[in-house]
């Protein structure tokens, strides 16, 4: 079995959105429907004939946990269908002519964690990859994804998360949440992972414990980061990252409550009062004003931010 080693993309310069988010050589072994396992420090994406088949990462829930958390199978009949068709590498055939999953269900989790693997897979390295032929993944193959779309839907995803928060440190770090400061109404949904939130867990530990896709609690994590709600539990000076501007730029507001700054950065705002009246800590600067509204009392302005919201997160 040959194995070849890939460059590790670059690491984004400080401040610098980073836009590439593959290796050329995905491209070459695409071009060439290569058969085997591309490995990096962030996980492995698996190939067949060029196609990919299968990505996992720790830090994205894996298939299993998608399918035993969803509903769909008990944890029992993962392992039997692991124990039983492993070895064939057919786990996924027998998962569906067993009867256990059916075949639409499988092939949409089976999506799910591909892309959100992927997304790890190919982000940003300190340390080269490699790809080794030959080599194929126990769970057989689901439903192959082209590698272009692959790498569309990474560069996709990357470009959302910095529109929310361009920050990238609340990706790995630790997560703490902002201290003496009243939780303004949020989603259901970013309601759950405020609440895992305790200072030592980080989003991937957040998505394992609720059994989410990682991108979708990255895309909240970011946006209580934009609010003002949390940020990361590391030590380091007081910064506010930039503001996105341009056509793309779309703020990470949600009906209800007005977002604040985090301690972290520079002075909470008061929910209930105009943050740019308030007078800056000592030490500190004063928080930018925000060139969006930051409440609305229009009906169809307020459901066309919750239905870009539900979007920006699939």
């Amino acid at each position: 079995m040959s194995v070849i080693t890939i460059p590790a993309p670059p690491l984004p310069a400080s401040g610098e959105h980073f836009r590439q988010a593959v290796s050329p050589m995905l491209s070459r072994l695409a071009a060439e429907r290569a058969t085997g396992v591309l490995l990096s420090e962030s996980g492995s994406l698996y190939l067949s004939e060029g196609e990919v088949v299968h990505a996992e990462s720790p830090r994205s829930p894996g298939l299993d946990v998608l399918l035993t958390t969803g509903g769909i199978l008990d944890t029992d009949g993962w392992r039997e269908a692991v124990d039983t068709a492993g070895a064939g590498l057919r786990v996924g055939r027998f998962l569906v002519d067993s009867g256990r999953v059916a075949r639409g269900a499988l092939e949409l989790c089976h999506a799910g964690a591909l892309f959100d693997a992927a997304y790890f897979v190919l982000g940003p390295s300190s340390a080269p990859a490699s790809f080794r032929y030959g080599a194929a993944h126990w769970l057989g193959p689901i439903r192959p994804v082209p590698v272009a779309t692959v790498e569309r839907e990474a560069r996709r995803r990357r470009d959302l998360l910095h529109r929310i928060w361009p920050d990238p440190a609340t990706d790995d770090a630790p997560l703490v949440r902002a201290a003496g400061l009243d939780v303004p109404p949020v989603p259901a949904r970013q309601g759950a992972v405020l609440g895992q939130v305790n200072g030592f867990r980080t989003a991937a530990e957040i998505s394992l414990t609720l059994g989410r896709p990682a991108f979708h609690t990255l895309v909240d994590v970011r946006r209580l980061t934009a609010a003002g709600l949390i940020s990361t539990a590391r030590h380091s000076p007081a910064r506010t990252p930039p503001i996105p501007t341009g056509p793309d730029f779309v703020p990470a507001i949600h009906q209800g409550h007005t977002p604040a700054i985090h301690p972290g950065h520079t002075p909470p705002a008061d929910p209930g009062r105009d943050a740019s009246a308030e007078p800056a800590a000592v030490g500190e600067a004063s928080p930018p004003t925000p060139p969006w509204p930051l409440t609305t009392s229009d009906p169809d302005v307020a459901l066309l931010q919750r239905l870009r919201d539900a979007l920006e997160a699939l």
